[in-house]
């Protein structure tokens, strides 16, 4: 079997935002779920040390509604972002990937995606500056991502997704970049694993029909496989790195350009946010409740992901050197916009 080609996902990167497909995702099934948005600020915004700031700037971020995206919705609930001017609009996307045309056409000031989606459109000329972190592996055992299959499917090891279909939410993503490198570093041939394109909330059911024979989830995906007696044969994160960077939050070139106080306040109040969110992983299972349809339960078993204080260049270099194995890139562009 051959890969699947990645030409469609540069034109989605590359693409209009009327390419954007909102789709919202659920906990075990595809049921669609509403964003939820920041109320309006009546009051003036101060900043930290309690002086009065100008009115607050309106700015609209695309996110995936995932458990990594949390810390936004706690720091937005906290007042972090308040306090630095910003009033947020928090819209759910189904990848990074479909965000990125939105941000860089300016529907959207701020983003987040997979850092390999970043780095495939920085290479393709889209201008882009990340402005911080965005989640990461947790630096335990207990990964909040994994590849799913059956029990009974003789898949064991990452070497046996070899002429096997595997599900990913995106083509040409940090997901296929990591699976690929699990597979040489198990002495299998990636090029002999087929690919299929599918919202993370499909995967688990395409796994249990056996539509697919495997499938890469992060939670609370993970949960729900397992609770449906899949079992995983690793984390593609955590094979890279116990610290693995796996997502930033972005904007444009020209947002930056033209508003640095902007782009300051929000990363200012995007660090608040994540480290609350790691002093109050209660709060984090709490708030996921409001942007997705996951119940309580689930949301009281899932794993959480590590939430960085800095961005890690090397996770950054680290994908940069997969797409470019991959025959994804020819070649590692300049990507000092995103470290």
């Amino acid at each position: 079997m051959q890969t699947t080609s990645t030409t469609g996902r540069l034109r989605a990167v590359l693409g209009t935002a009327a390419a954007l497909s909102v789709l919202i995702l659920a906990a075990c099934s595809s049921d669609s779920s509403e964003p939820e948005a920041s109320d309006e600020m009546s009051e003036p915004a101060t900043d930290s040390t309690g002086d009065e700031m100008m009115e607050a700037i309106d700015v609209t971020v695309g996110l995936i509604p995932i458990l990594d995206v949390g810390p936004i919705y706690l720091g937005v609930e906290q007042g972090f972002f308040e306090e630095e001017g910003l009033n947020l609009n928090l819209e759910l996307a189904q990848g990074g990937s479909f965000i990125i045309p939105s941000v860089s056409q300016g529907d959207y000031e701020f983003g987040f995606s997979n850092v390999t989606s970043l780095i495939l459109a920085t290479a393709n000329g889209v201008g882009l500056e990340a402005v911080g972190p965005g989640a990461s592996t947790n630096g335990t055992e207990e990964d909040m991502a994994a590849v799913l299959t059956p029990a009974d499917s003789g898949i064991s090891t990452a070497k046996d997704l070899e002429g096997k279909k595997v599900g990913v939410n995106a083509l040409a993503n940090v997901n296929t970049a990591t699976i690929n490198q699990m597979v040489r570093d198990d002495g299998g041939d990636p090029s002999k694993v087929t690919y299929v394109e599918l919202p993370f909330p499909d995967i688990v059911p395409a796994i249990v029909s056996g539509d697919i024979d495997a499938g890469q989830v992060v939670e609370p995906f993970r949960t729900a496989g397992v609770n449906q007696d899949l079992v995983s044969i690793g984390s593609n994160f955590l094979a890279m790195s116990p610290t693995f960077m796996i997502a930033e939050y972005f904007t444009s070139s020209d947002f930056a350009a033209e508003n640095p106080d902007a782009v300051a306040g929000f990363s200012a109040a995007l660090a608040k946010s994540f480290e609350y969110a790691t002093a109050n992983p209660d709060e984090v299972r709490s708030i996921v409740l409001t942007y997705t349809r996951m119940d309580e339960e689930t949301a009281n078993a899932v794993r959480l992901p590590g939430w960085p204080s800095e961005i890690d260049a090397a996770s950054v270099d680290l994908q940069a050197e997969l797409a470019v194995t991959d025959g994804t890139l020819s070649e590692i562009p300049d990507l000092s916009n995103l470290k």
